[in-house]
């Protein structure tokens, strides 16, 4: 039995012996191959041939002390192998005594943790990196606030140049009040930020719980999308930067590389509130903001997921369809979430009007969305609503040359 307890510890840990000087007179073979030293390179040699250079020499001083003084030693330990790579083991060195107290040599058992060791330090780093993330994202929404505060206080004169260009109601509304504006924009952020910041939340508790299952493909996932996740917010406050200054510059994109990317950064939320999505797509060129066609989508797509969760629709279906006509790229954007009642659909894009509880919605989003169709695509947005279905309708006229 004691010989089988022998060949059990054996071949379960790294195991080596040394005599009161430090030279090996005995390893077992998970030794020989940690290290990639054969039994006969090693025996009889100094065990530092394992030492590795970045150990500091104070810590075998303290390894000496305390086996010399008759005490077990404890610790992880960073090696070297044959062929120069590293290897970390936890280390237990206990030292052997006769019948007179006198200690007679080393017995050392070890364990692997090289992995462990790594995938701690890779995790300290990603930390490293979020923690500068983060920084980084609370510097630009410091900036971002102060350019707001500028632009609060020029705004009023901003509005008596917009009441003279444009008599439509709800955009002297819009501008009426410098407070009001202001009020809008950090609402809206509020509650774009609602979701991600949840979504951040429980990617980083996925990351955390990766690096201790030691799953490093996952680790680097949850990674990139806590990044993507960021940036999208430190988008959105840009994207509504830009929806309230009156210099912004225009640009050609595709309407499909906007909706598409709209889709990637609902993806997560559309497959947790189970939504199924059809999606028929046309390269149609216009001229606008992309990043603003992205949000108008998000918005219709987030006013959908809330009307399939309040009203308890278990089919959950989203249909997405571009097409060409007479000039003009349309998107419909289909539900059926259970429709809009009558008395509601006519106020729809009113500012202020939601039929949400004030925690989940200030009404913003569909007004905004309004105005950014009209205002930054020079195009429309409609509603329609039919036997549990609802559609919205975006007109935007073509670019001069599609492909």
């Amino acid at each position: 039995m004691l010989e089988q307890y022998k060949n059990a510890i054996e071949k379960s840990n790294i195991i080596s012996k040394t005599d009161t000087e430090g030279i090996i007179t005995f390893v077992n073979d998970e030794f020989c191959k940690i290290s990639g030293y054969t039994k006969e390179e090693l025996i009889g040699k100094n065990h530092n041939i394992v030492r590795h250079s970045d150990v500091d020499p104070l810590k075998f001083k303290a390894l000496w002390d305390t086996i010399k003084s008759k005490k077990v030693y404890k610790d992880t330990v960073k090696n070297r192998a044959k062929d120069g790579s590293t290897f970390y083991v936890n280390t237990t060195v206990i030292p052997i005594l006769n019948n007179k107290e006198e200690i007679v040599e080393f017995i050392a058992i070890r364990y692997d943790v090289t992995k462990e060791v790594f995938y701690k330090e890779e995790l300290l780093k990603k930390e490293k990196e979020l923690k500068e993330l983060n920084e980084t994202l609370e510097f630009r929404v410091a900036k971002k606030t102060k350019e707001l505060e500028e632009l609060n206080q020029t705004l009023e004169e901003r509005i008596k140049d917009e009441v003279s260009k444009n008599e439509q109601k709800q955009k002297v509304m819009f501008l009426q009040s410098r407070q009001a504006s202001l009020g809008q924009m950090l609402a809206n952020i509020a509650h774009q930020w609602r979701q991600p910041l949840t979504e951040l939340n429980l990617t980083l508790f996925s990351i955390k719980k990766a690096a201790q299952n030691g799953d490093e493909a996952k680790l680097v996932e949850f990674y990139d999308e806590s990044k993507n996740i960021l940036k999208n917010m430190s988008e959105t406050i840009e994207d509504f930067t830009n929806f309230f200054n009156p210099q912004k510059e225009k640009h050609l994109f595709y309407v499909d590389e906007s909706i598409e990317e709209a889709l990637s950064l609902l993806d997560k939320m559309l497959k947790q509130n189970m939504i199924s999505l059809k999606v028929k797509l046309q390269k149609l060129e216009v001229l606008g903001i992309q990043n603003e066609l992205t949000q108008v989508i998000i918005n219709l797509i987030k006013n959908s997921k809330d009307s399939f969760l309040s009203k308890g629709i278990l089919i959950r279906e989203i249909n997405i369809i571009v097409e060409e006509k007479n000039g003009f790229a349309h998107i419909e954007m289909q539900d059926n979430a259970g429709g809009i009642s009558k008395e509601n659909i006519d106020n729809i894009f009113e500012p202020y009007f939601t039929t949400k509880h004030q925690s989940s919605g200030t009404g913003l989003g569909l007004f905004m969305s309004k105005m950014i169709c009209e205002k930054g695509l020079d195009g429309d947005l409609d509603v329609s609503s039919k036997k549990g279905v609802t559609s919205f309708h975006i007109k935007i006229p073509l670019a001069k040359k599609t492909r």
